[in-house]
């Protein structure tokens, strides 16, 4: 008997697992009636070869469907679909295929805040108060001048950047959050065909928002410092870096780099679009001076809640050149747009009652205790990690993009999910590895999780 044929097509730049696309594409296939009861599939071996991915990914793909019921094998036969999927059967009573009951997978990745040691009643509290406030009658271009207020006080006191004078206001401008910062950037200062330098490995939500408003993306290489100075090519306008924590490899740029690059960006003409990424979390040091008070003639500086508090706020900030911060607004201005106030407000009253700080202090020190627990376990077992001494994620590194996705795939099928490094450039992937988060799960789910994931990680990058 000879295999039933069916189209599958893998996406490798999602961030969902090979083996996880396998087997929703096979249900998919069986549901809509292209694969029917009594249909004999390919082995894994010829399957995957069939793909072009490892066996790994198809044996897991068949181990899932095999235990939610999809398919069986018979000895000595091959393996069968299973189950008739819905119109299947004329003139007789339907019978719904099983639904699998909804597995819990804890989230490993990185880039998520510690929502849930957010104050309950604080934060009821802030809500309850942000609503208590007049309507605007006319848009703030800007941001609500308190929320401003406030950020030049948090950016003053946990990250050592006075913005002073009588430009006060305009210096800082509210956003939306990183990305739309990065739109409008776009939009205001620059034009189509411009090139704008960006991390690679990167934040692909900035290369994705650049090239959005035509920009052409040219990939800048990094290190265990950070952005490479000397391998950003000549010609760009603007160089985007995120120099406090690298994302996603985590390193952190020097002091002798920040002014190697602030000193090209002065003479080739650069803007340089500085994303403060974790810049709040550092736990061998004290963080580095901004490159924003370094160079504030040539440095725009991004930031957001979203990491410390969380996305729920839409609420983030922009301190820019006059020049910069005028040309932003007067395109809100043009087209209509601005963040909206209501995240403004309540990050207002979280730090008018004193919350915000506290929430930071406790933050730290979390977060601190949860890295030293991942960070210990993967040093007794003899694994290395990049980007430990800051931020809320750290990286482990393997070979090639196969031993990559086995090791995605394998923690899938294991209950977590982890982040693969692939995904996070704009060319041809030059890294392979992991990015494994410690904050947007419970500390008791990292505790539980923490033997699988060292295994699994000694068998994708062994030792020595």
């Amino acid at each position: 008997m000879s295999d039933t044929p069916f189209s599958v097509t893998l996406d490798r730049s999602s961030t969902e697992p090979l083996a996880v696309q396998l087997a929703d594409a096979m249900r998919t296939a069986a549901a809509e009636g292209r694969l029917r009861s009594g249909d004999r599939l390919p082995s894994t071996r010829a399957l995957a070869e069939r793909l072009g991915v490892s066996r790994t990914v198809t044996a897991a793909a068949y181990e899932q469907l095999h235990a939610e019921g999809w398919i069986a094998g018979r000895h000595g036969s091959g393996t069968y679909i299973t189950t008739t999927p819905p119109g299947a059967l004329k003139g007789r009573t339907k019978r719904a295929a099983p639904t699998p009951a909804p597995r819990e997978v804890i989230d490993l990745g990185p880039g998520a805040p510690w929502a849930g040691g957010l104050d309950k009643a604080a934060w009821r509290r802030a809500w309850r108060a942000a609503a208590d406030t007049v309507p605007l009658l006319r848009p703030q271009r800007g941001g609500l001048p308190e929320y401003r207020e406030v950020v030049a006080e948090h950016l003053l006191r946990h990250r050592g950047l006075a913005v002073v004078g009588g430009l006060r206001e305009e210096l800082v401008l509210a956003t939306g959050g990183t990305t739309a910062a990065l739109t409008e950037l776009a939009a205001a200062v620059l034009k189509p065909g411009d090139a704008v330098a960006v991390e690679e490995p990167g934040y692909q939500r900035a290369v994705g928002a650049m090239r959005a408003a035509g920009l052409r993306v040219v990939p800048a290489p990094v290190d265990a410092e950070g952005l490479l100075v000397e391998g950003v090519p000549k010609g760009v306008r603007v160089v985007y870096c995120s120099p406090a924590h690298q994302y996603p490899m985590g390193g952190r740029m020097s002091a002798g780099r920040r002014v190697a690059l602030v000193e090209r960006a002065r003479r080739d003409g650069w803007l340089i679009v500085e994303d403060d990424y974790d810049g709040e979390l550092r736990y061998d040091v004290a963080p580095l001076p901004l490159l924003a008070a370094l160079a504030p003639d040539v440095v725009v500086h991004l930031g957001t809640t979203s990491k410390i508090l969380t996305p729920t706020l839409g609420a983030g900030w922009m301190v820019a050149p006059e020049s910069i911060a005028s040309a932003v607004l007067a395109h809100r201005e043009r087209t209509g747009t601005g963040p909206a106030p209501a995240g403004q407000r309540v990050v207002v009253e979280l730090a008018r009652h004193g919350d915000l700080g506290r929430h930071l202090r406790k933050l730290r020190r979390e977060l601190s205790e949860r890295r030293a627990l991942l960070v210990e376990a993967l040093a007794e077992a003899g694994v290395p990690v990049l980007g430990d001494d800051a931020g809320a994620h750290v990286v482990v590194r393997v070979a090639t993009d196969e031993a990559e996705q086995e090791l995605l795939a394998a923690a899938e099928r294991r209950g977590f999910r982890l982040d693969g490094l692939a995904r996070h450039h704009a060319g041809r992937p030059r890294v392979h590895g992991v990015a494994i988060g410690y904050a947007a799960c419970s500390r008791e789910q990292l505790t539980s999780v923490l033997p699988v994931l060292v295994e699994l990680l000694i068998a994708a990058a062994p030792p020595g």
